[in-house]
């Protein structure tokens, strides 16, 4: 069904009716279970909650190293600490309730929150239970977080229990209220419709919240400000030109026009009779990379996942009439990747196996709000899900898709001492290039790509290894993947240990964020598809910006534009809706002289004029550039 403006008020009155319902029960609960105010800042220590039990207590603690690990860095105070957590837990409860939703009306799980407490798999769990988990609220939360374990397999970020965003679960009262606004008979069509999570993500945060950010300030403040004011949900049809004459258009290109993609992509710009000189080899699909590097809610990997379903079908034929051997692996830096006929026994199997791979190998995203990260993992699995179920893959039979490459760019961890605990069981040198990493992602919440770390990283290795030069040499990256590997593993086993308080989880896992995040920046892509923000850049990093893209400072949307250029490998694609005025304003020209006039050069444009991203007061044009040195 079509988003068209009554869809969406409808989903809008919902998301803000289920936000507030949740924020006020989970205030509640820090202030009278949890000792923790957040209207006033205050917090009460541990040892006078003499009411709790020993699973509160535990909640209790986590509450408290959850809020001194966002306070770390100075910049939070208690108060604004403890505001994080009531939005961050209401998001978190609001995403899993729609996510099962979204499941159901896929048929990939029993009805478990339709009907509520009437949920045909909450009945028969309910029989099999008796009385022995006390009422039947009681037994409903049991069985839902039941549901999110047996998910968290495959979306921890959305699912896992012990992460931070989820500590806390609404009460019967609030519980039923949700329940009550997920299914109402307005908006039952809208979780059938892949759409409907990314407009959930963007009607979290009210107009009237952006417009305050707004009259503060006409730069973002800090990275949830320059998120929060970025939100504008990109149409469909807007998706579909970029992505058509990206993706769609390389894959023409290497076929020579051979694909079925020509009448599939109905936005695709080409002569009726165009016929490319045919690519040498074709491309094995394992190794196309395309990033959004400010995905949100991941609309542009979504229907990106789609056209790769078929060019995986194409690759396979291709293979069959052209032999093993005929597909190139070694130009996506994949050289040790198996013929396709060699991996897989039959075409079966290897269809059954490419929702999987398209997650493990295409699609990238990074955003700096960490809930888009989460909502971004929740879509493509959605999609891969929906994907098996169309092929009749029954669940038992699906592959575990893994974490796939959505990175939310948080700030590395500020705690000294335990960063100093934690080096303290390094290696001397990885202790030192551990600190000198974290150093050089400061400001990556505010800059996510825009961090051009693969530049600094020869220098960082130089420094820390440059008298041991058998053991790195600059122009080997190689052994900063090793480097990087050893401290992944010492950074996830320091978060598993015994010993490990649950502030140093948090610590470890967002210093191994960072280190996905530079993983992200040394990549080559084929292709940058994106709707990046745009406007004045943030007093916090704009000398930063400004020394970094000197013929795009003007305004974040192009610099984002030359970064995703930077980004993709010669002869790729970027793909971008941004404001027009980029295009004719002289304070952009050297922008245009530089970046999309010598670098690369315009494929095709649509000026598409106001109203096209809702809420967003610009004129818009999207675009395709191809990058020519």
């Amino acid at each position: 069904m079509a988003f068209d403006q009554a869809t969406r008020g409808r989903l809008q009155r919902f998301v803000n009716d289920a936000r507030k319902a949740l924020e006020a029960e989970f205030i509640r609960q820090l202030q009278v279970d949890y000792g923790l105010d957040p209207t006033s800042g205050t917090t009460t220590p541990m040892e006078n909650l003499r009411h709790l039990n020993d699973a509160q207590r535990e909640t209790a603690r986590i509450l408290r190293d959850t809020l001194n690990h966002y306070c770390a860095g100075g910049d939070t105070d208690t108060k604004q600490g403890l505001d994080r957590i009531v939005r961050e837990q209401a998001f978190t409860v609001l995403n899993r309730l729609a996510a099962l939703r979204m499941a159901e009306a896929r048929g990939l799980l029993i009805e478990s929150v339709g009907n509520g407490y009437q949920a045909k798999g909450f009945r028969l769990y309910a029989r099999l239970a008796g009385t022995g988990l006390g009422e039947t609220g009681d037994t409903y939360a049991v069985y839902l977080q039941s549901v999110f374990d047996e998910l968290a397999r495959d979306l921890p970020s959305l699912f896992d229990r012990f992460s931070p965003h989820g500590r806390l679960f609404p009460r019967e009262g609030a519980l039923l209220q949700v329940l009550a606004l997920i299914n109402h008979g307005e908006i039952e069509p809208l979780w059938g419709e892949d759409e409907t999570i990314g407009w959930i993500y963007q009607y979290f945060n009210s107009k009237e919240e952006r417009k305050a950010m707004r009259d503060a300030s006409q730069a973002p403040r800090n990275s949830r400000e320059l998120a929060v004011r970025n939100q504008f949900f990109t149409p469909r049809y807007v998706v579909e030109f970029l992505v058509d004459n990206t993706l769609g258009r390389l894959w023409f290109n290497w076929t020579s026009g051979q694909t079925s993609l020509r009448d599939r992509c109905q936005y695709l710009l080409v002569k009726p009779d165009e016929q490319p000189e045919p690519a040498k080899r074709l491309r094995d699909p394992r190794t196309i990379k395309l990033l959004d590097p400010a995905c949100g809610s991941m609309h542009f990997g979504l229907y990106a996942f789609d056209l790769f379903l078929e060019i995986y079908r194409e690759a396979w034929a291709w293979e069959q009439t052209h032999g093993p051997g005929c597909l190139d692996s070694e130009t996506g830096g994949s050289a040790d990747l198996k013929p396709l006929s060699q991996t897989y026994a039959d075409q079966d199997a290897f269809l059954h196996d490419v929702p999987r791979l398209i997650i493990k190998h295409n699609i990238y995203g990074v955003d700096i709000d960490p809930r888009a990260a989460q909502i971004a993992s929740l879509a493509l699995w959605l999609r891969a899900q929906r994907a098996w179920h169309q092929a009749g893959v029954k669940a038992k039979d699906r592959a575990q898709i893994g974490r796939g490459h959505v990175v939310a760019a948080v700030a590395p961890p500020a705690e000294l001492d335990l960063r100093k605990r934690f080096m303290g069981e390094l290696d001397p040198l990885d202790a030192e290039l551990f600190e000198q990493t974290l150093f050089l992602l400061k400001g990556l919440p505010e800059l996510g790509v825009l961090l051009q770390v693969e530049k600094e990283l020869p220098a960082l290795i130089r420094k820390v290894f440059g008298e041991h030069g058998d053991l790195f040499r600059a122009e080997d990256m190689a052994q900063w993947q090793k480097a990087e590997a050893r401290l992944g593993e010492a950074l996830t086993d320091y978060a598993r240990a015994a010993r490990s308080t649950y502030q140093g989880r948090l610590f470890a896992e967002d210093a191994l964020q960072g280190l996905r995040m530079i993983d992200h920046c040394r990549e080559v892509f084929d292709l940058v598809v994106m709707n990046p923000p745009f406007g004045a850049l943030a007093a916090s990093t704009k000398a930063e910006i400004v020394r970094a893209y000197p013929r795009s400072k003007n305004d974040l949307m192009t610099v984002f534009v030359e970064r995703g250029v930077e980004l993709i490998r010669c002869g790729g694609l970027l793909g971008a809706i941004t404001s027009r005025t980029c295009f004719f304003l002289s304070s952009f020209q050297q922008w245009r002289e530089d970046v999309t006039l010598n670098i690369s050069h315009p494929e095709v444009m649509a000026d598409l004029g106001y109203g096209v991203m809702d809420d967003a007061a610009v004129e818009a044009a999207a675009y395709v550039l191809r990058k020519q040195k």
